[in-house]
């Protein structure tokens, strides 16, 4: 048994394999911890440099593993915040733990406007504030690239100085050496004109005088930022080469997901996530729509269906919401000119797909309607389409980010300001049994669509059309939920919709049943109870206008705008029938 070594007497510092070192090393040996095979306990206390360092000698690791873990005990001093600005500050150095004590009088720049018009000068002194993405160290010569905010970079090199013998040059080498990737610093460094094609900021460099450590990473990350950030193209292409990139596997990012969203393409989503929000919102905004919270602990079921989670409120039965539904009607009860709401939607659906989720966010609203739902089909096509056409426009970087890594183009779809693409279950089912062959038509003209239909019906669309995003119509009334209005000259029918978007629905929408009667057959028809519905239809028998609205899927939204192949990537964190954390 491996004798416990005492901690405490040691600097805490974490050793990483030297860059020009990690290639000579075998895919096993690169991937194997350096606390393999040790317990938990055992593993937590082997955590400092001088700690490792024996343990590799005790264990006779390679020479490279051990010179790693050496190298890392000549540690830089730790450096008290107010010392960083002195005269006789450090080159190199650890800041104490951050604990909101003291301010220095420190100014940052941000890295992406380093090289632009509005950012410093060249020759100007700056300090930033970014990650250690990669570290090349030859010699005396140091070559770091920094990386903020996931998608800006830029490049810090050190050389050997005359004016003090190439001591600065030697602390800062070993500093970088033994300081594993990920781990963020603040670096002082003059802004000089370079051509670093490699960066984001391409033509300056940071020639570096300082550089202190701020949060310190572990030395053996779950995967490398540099395997996880590469297309699946470049993956396949290498896998016929002597030296084949590493895949990073799903579930390995997932349980990483803080590391995963590093990943330039996949924080760029998260961005592109926000700034649909941002569009959805201020484009009903600007209609004079309030924005509402409703409840998401209900006492029955929005939908009518079985697909809910179950929980105990105080002794009673209570569920998880679906969808805002009931709630955006009952609003329009209260006059409200209009109703929206972006918030998260609870489904019990057992589906292991690469588009459904147990949670996701919700872009829901619901508007009066004087004569027609037709106004709210009006109403989500400028809306959708105007967002899309902005996110063009105003996340080009972004978008540019994404579809390097996933490529993908700019949707297809009419112009805000003209009709919206809409095509009634009739013609759909015309289409379908024109493209299907032989002896595969569908058999119910009246069931609702599969996901190959829909796949297919989108082509057929956007062949005929020339959009990405269209509208089915006139919905069999069988397959809709209790609270959709059936049309008045074909009952089976029922004034609903579906929203398409390349090939998948994206959300779904209706006029209501705003006759409580009317309501309350429809109910019965369905064998839906009424009596937990009691508030919601006495909203109605209190007076409400005619109304509709729709429901949309925002992760399902972001996958198919970017082309992911899995809604995972387009979600911060996934909820799904196998996932509950992290």
């Amino acid at each position: 048994m491996m004798r416990r070594l005492n901690t405490g007497q040691f600097p805490a510092v974490t050793p990483r394999l030297p860059t020009g070192q990690r290639s000579t090393l075998s895919a096993s040996s690169r991937q194997r911890p350096l606390c393999h095979g040790l317990s938990k306990a055992e593993a937590g206390r082997v955590v400092t440099a001088a700690c490792l360092a024996a343990y590799c000698r005790s264990r006779r690791f390679s020479n490279t593993w051990r010179n790693a873990a050496n190298a890392a005990t000549q540690v830089a001093e730790t450096v008290q915040l107010e010392q960083a600005l002195a005269s006789d500050a450090p080159t190199v150095g650890f800041y104490e733990t951050i604990r909101s004590d003291k301010v220095p009088s420190m100014t940052f720049s941000s890295v992406r406007c380093l090289g632009t018009e509005s950012g410093p000068e060249i020759g100007a002194e700056v300090w930033v504030r970014a990650r250690v993405a990669t570290v090349r160290v030859k010699g005396k010569s140091t070559f770091v690239v920094l990386r903020q905010s996931s998608l800006h970079t830029v490049q810090a090199c050190k050389f050997k100085d005359a004016e003090d013998g190439g001591e600065s040059a030697t602390a800062v080498a070993k500093f970088f050496k033994s300081l594993p990737l990920e781990s963020l610093v603040d670096l002082r460094g003059v802004l000089a004109e370079a051509n670093v094609s490699s960066c984001t900021q391409s033509n300056v460099e940071l020639q570096i005088k300082q550089v202190f450590c701020v949060s310190r990473a572990v030395p053996q990350l779950p995967f490398l930022m540099a395997d996880a950030q590469r297309s699946e193209a470049e993956i396949e292409a290498s896998q016929g080469s002597k030296r084949p990139f590493v895949r990073v596997l799903p579930d390995l990012r997932l349980d990483n997901r803080w590391l995963d969203l590093r990943v330039p393409a996949h924080n760029a989503t998260l961005r592109i996530q926000s700034a649909i929000c941002r569009l959805f919102r201020d484009s009903l905004t600007k209609r004079g729509f309030v924005e509402i919270h409703s409840p998401k602990l209900i006492s029955g079921e929005s939908e009518g269906g079985a697909e809910v989670f179950r929980v105990d409120y105080f002794g009673s039965r209570a569920s998880l919401a679906q969808s805002p539904q009931l709630y955006k009607q009952m609003a329009i009860s209260a006059d409200m000119p209009g109703a929206f709401e972006i918030g998260p939607v609870f489904r019990a659906e057992n589906s292991n797909t690469p588009r459904h989720l147990c949670e996701f966010t919700g872009l829901d609203f619901e508007m009066p309607i004087m004569w027609h739902y037709d106004e709210v089909i009006q109403v989500i096509h400028e809306t959708l389409s105007g967002a899309f056409q902005a996110l063009e426009e105003e996340c080009a970087e972004e978008l540019k980010v994404v579809r390097q890594m996933y490529p993908s183009e700019a949707p297809k779809m009419p112009s805000p300001a003209g009709p919206p693409c809409v095509v009634h279950w009739g013609e759909a089912m015309e289409m379908l049994k024109e493209a299907a062959a032989s002896g595969s038509e569908r058999k119910d003209l009246m069931a609702d669509l599969s996901t190959e239909e829909e796949r297919v019906l989108g082509s057929l669309v956007l062949e005929k059309y020339g959009s990405d995003l269209f509208f089915l119509d006139k919905y069999p009334s069988a397959v809709r939920p209790f609270y959709t209005m059936p049309s008045k000259d074909q009952p089976e029918y029922s004034n609903s919709y579906d929203v398409i978007f390349r090939g998948q629905e994206i959300g779904s929408g209706a006029q209501r049943c705003h006759d409580p009667e009317l309501l309350e057959a429809r109910c019965e028809e369905l064998g839906v109870p009424t009596e937990p519905l009691q508030g919601y239809i006495d909203s109605f028998r209190h007076g409400v206008p005619p109304h509709g609205g729709v429901g949309l899927g925002l992760e399902r939204i972001v996958q198919l705008y970017l082309g992911l192949d899995n809604i995972r990537k387009a979600v911060m964190f996934t909820r799904d029938p196998a996932r509950l954390s992290p």
